[in-house]
């Protein structure tokens, strides 16, 4: 069990730091079209493992539709809106609303899935979306000091929490490795597309001749997206939904300093604070808290 929580670690390390390799990306790369290349790479060296494990195999016809479905919301909706808000929206502010994500898919579960929520799961949410608003109204702006980059990402968590609600819904009969493998590299590639539809230009991509934009590309692509979401649906499996809260709150303590290190953003009082909220909020609302009460007063029963 340690090794997975290593592994977990390890994980959450990516993907905070992965914010700011993102915002570093855009702000060389036309947004979309870098999200083409970075979630194709991604997708390829998911098949590849795929095919290393032993586990990879064409889908079947009815199963294209499936994955293209999900990939809409999980893959092109989400990764483009992502880079998006990160173009125009500071690292931690992104950071803290991309914490949101576990608050988001237990309200999707209730909405779409029709799944039972307490009312201190209710609080928990009540909680993180708190703690976003403190996030997003920094200084004395108020609702003029919101970024659309902000209203951007969170877009992007609403919409992968939807999707996660089809998965669970459709089933895909693919083992779900392999589905995610499918689902990056068909996703990518609408994504190019419509980059190509706006008018980006491909020759930017040769920026990444750069060994150091280059090196942040590799690490985003292969590191964080590939090899960070196949460990982590791994992991999942063996710890269990409530301790992978605790997780995902790491993620957004690593983002918001990866922010500040690599970034050289400031961490304002508003950030700190909407920190706490949305902490205690994923805690909450996901279940951990509920978790850890009723493992106490099994102890308690059998002593």
């Amino acid at each position: 069990m340690i090794k997975i929580y290593i592994l977990l670690l390890l994980v959450m390390l990516m993907w905070g730091l992965n914010v700011s390799a993102i915002k570093v990306l855009v702000a060389a790369i036309d947004p979309i079209l870098l999200t083409s290349f970075r979630v194709m790479t991604a997708g390829l060296m998911v098949l590849v493992i795929c095919k290393v494990m032993g586990i990879f195999r064409l889908p079947y016809k009815h199963e294209w539709l499936t994955i293209l479905y999900i990939a809409v919301f999980n893959v092109i909706l989400h990764h483009s809106l992502v880079a998006l808000g990160l173009e125009i929206t500071s690292g931690i502010n992104g950071a803290l609303i991309l914490g949101m994500m576990p608050l988001v898919t237990v309200m999707m579960a209730f909405i779409v899935l029709r799944q039972r929520i307490t009312w201190l799961r209710t609080s928990g949410f009540l909680l993180g979306f708190v703690g976003v608003v403190i996030t997003t109204l920094s200084g004395a702006g108020g609702l003029a000091a919101i970024s659309l980059g902000d209203v951007f990402v969170l877009l992007g968590v609403l919409v992968q929490g939807f999707s996660f609600m089809l998965i669970s819904k459709l089933k895909p009969t693919l083992d779900p490795r392999l589905a995610t493998g499918y689902m990056l590299a068909l996703g990518a590639t609408v994504i190019f597309i419509v980059s190509q539809t706006l008018g980006a230009e491909v020759q930017e991509m040769t920026k990444l001749i750069d060994w150091q934009l280059g090196a942040v590309f590799l690490f985003s692509a292969i590191f964080a997206t590939a090899f960070g979401h196949m460990t982590y649906n791994y992991a999942i499996k063996k710890v269990g939904p409530a301790e992978s809260a605790i997780f995902i709150n790491l993620n957004t303590l690593f983002a918001v300093t990866g922010a500040a290190v690599f970034l050289n953003e400031v961490i304002k009082i508003n950030h700190v604070v909407g920190f706490l909220f949305i902490l205690c909020g994923v805690f909450i609302g996901t279940g951990a808290l509920e978790h850890v009460l009723q493992s106490r007063r099994q102890k308690s029963a059998n002593p």
